[in-house]
């Protein structure tokens, strides 16, 4: 007897700017190839979700980053075309001074006024959440 599918845990960040916009990434491979989104992925066994968000963004990013705080956790099914994937999302800050390069999953990697580009999955309201303070309900 097969054992029944779990949901798989992710995490997301945003790093705002002191100008006011949000690092992210255009997107390598699918789903959502091309459009940016939030630096992050799946975290993995043994991997606390901190330490999985500072990761996910080093490696697509470039940058080493200090997480801020929790913004909030988007669960609702629907959420990624690839399945159930559960992500928690981290407000996080930059290190002055550090320029960002693509890696990894990122064909590109900028910050960018996130209301100007079409964003993959639900990651449009995550940022909408981190930058006014916090989650809203029903994720």
């Amino acid at each position: 007897m097969a054992e029944p599918e779990t949901p798989k845990l992710m995490v997301d960040v945003v790093v705002p700017s002191e100008e006011g916009h949000v690092l992210l990434i255009r997107r390598a491979s699918d789903p959502y190839e091309g459009q940016w989104a939030l630096p992050g992925g799946f975290v993995e066994v043994g991997e606390t979700l901190e330490d999985a968000a500072t990761r996910e963004t080093e490696e697509e990013t470039g940058l080493a980053v200090q997480i801020v705080r929790l913004v909030g956790v988007y669960s609702d099914p629907e959420r990624d075309p690839r399945g159930h994937n559960v992500s928690v999302a981290y407000l996080a800050r930059a290190p002055n001074g550090d320029e960002p390069s693509a890696a990894s999953d990122a064909a590109e990697v900028s910050f960018l006024d996130p209301s100007t580009v079409e964003l993959a999955f639900d990651h449009d309201r995550i940022i909408t959440d981190a930058l006014s303070g916090g989650a809203s309900p029903n994720h």
